[in-house]
């Protein structure tokens, strides 16, 4: 049986994360496009990997059972799996291990959720929530501010070594000049940001990522109907309808 794990996704930070991980561990894997603006992700096959229908989703022998390859969703999980898996980039003694755990946490409760947030009513239209736009606004400051304060004193996220707390936080942090945010007022996390990217691993990841995903996952966000555009933000008859349209100029 082929040991190539196979990585269903698109370009999202929580997809990117997995890949840094998967490049560092130096691992045979093919990157599978998951259409969700052409609601793919909803599909009885993708259901059966995921039923939250969401990525990414990591397929690995070392998963399955009788031959069959074994699915596993959620980014955290899946880092958490391949740290194990390989032994890499997860502390083996406490309290190290734990400290790695609490902000990796941090990034999956925290970090991605809210940052999630402010892009969605960002790509609402103005009129629809102010106050919703402003509070997750004021929350990515702080949680920018909190990452940075941090970073101030130490090289890593978590403990004495780089880590899958980095991996996980690191692709987020791209969305500070995106929401808006001065740079300048988080060098600290700028620079953190920085030098990840710059990590052999990391170019080859963001390398892999344009290959499989670019063009045809803006494709097919371009092409996204209104009732697509309904479907993938979980619009439902209790939900006032919005215009979401934005999202395909992005």
């Amino acid at each position: 049986m082929s040991e190539k794990l196979v990585l269903h996704g698109m370009q999202s930070p929580n997809v990117v994360k997995v890949i840094l991980m998967l490049e560092e561990c130096g691992l045979d894997y093919e990157l599978r496009h998951t259409a969700v603006f052409a609601q793919a992700q909803f599909e009885p096959e993708f259901l059966a990997l995921n039923p939250l229908g969401k990525v990414p989703v990591l397929e690995d022998p070392k998963l399955g059972q009788n031959g069959k390859m074994g699915a596993l969703f959620e980014s955290g999980a899946i880092l958490l799996w391949l740290a194990e898996r390989e032994g890499k980039f997860l502390p083996t003694a406490q309290p190290q291990r734990a400290e790695v755990m609490q902000w990796l946490m941090v990034q999956m409760a925290n970090y991605g959720p809210m940052l999630g947030q402010v892009n969605h009513f960002n790509i609402a239209p103005p009129e629809t929530a102010p106050y919703a736009k402003a509070r997750y606004a004021a929350v990515a400051a702080k949680l920018n501010r909190l990452l940075d304060e941090r970073l101030q004193s130490r090289e890593w996220i978590a403990g004495d070594a780089y880590s899958i707390a980095d991996m996980a936080t690191q692709p987020w942090a791209w969305y500070v000049e995106r929401h808006g945010f001065d740079p300048a007022d988080y060098p600290a996390l700028i620079a953190w940001r920085e030098k990840i990217a710059a990590r052999p691993a990391s170019q080859r990841a963001m390398a892999r990522v344009a290959e499989a995903f670019d063009e045809v996952a803006n494709a097919t966000r371009k092409q996204a109907s209104r009732a697509d555009l309904d479907r993938f933000f979980g619009r439902t008859e209790t939900v006032p309808e919005t215009d979401f349209t934005a999202v395909q100029q992005m």
